[in-house]
């Protein structure tokens, strides 16, 4: 069963979703959907409100930057990775892998 429909993802605009008792931020860039944590690692401020650059997430509260790739925080305040989860695609279906 897919979590999302791909055309429910609009380019750049974050998506909060939760799954298996977790908080996950998924977004699209492209033709690419990216599932990571969706608390930043610095604060408690949710990352599904922040604005997507390329392949970054800012956290709306502090600045903090992560690289939706792999999680890795790019900017201060932030120097904790967030945790990245897999999403398959199928077709119009998108499912992130717990």
């Amino acid at each position: 069963m897919a979590d999302l429909l791909l055309d429910q993802l609009v380019h750049g605009k974050p998506v909060k979703l939760e799954k298996s008792g977790k908080t996950i931020c998924v977004t699209r860039v492209g033709d690419q959907v990216f599932a990571i944590d969706d608390t930043c690692s610095h604060s408690e401020a949710s990352l599904s409100e922040g604005d997507v650059t390329d392949y970054k997430i800012e956290c709306w509260l502090h600045g903090a930057e992560f690289d939706l790739r792999t999680g890795q925080a790019l900017t201060l305040p932030a120097n904790i990775a967030v945790a990245t989860y897999e999403v398959k695609i199928d077709a119009n279906s998108v499912t992130v892998e717990i």
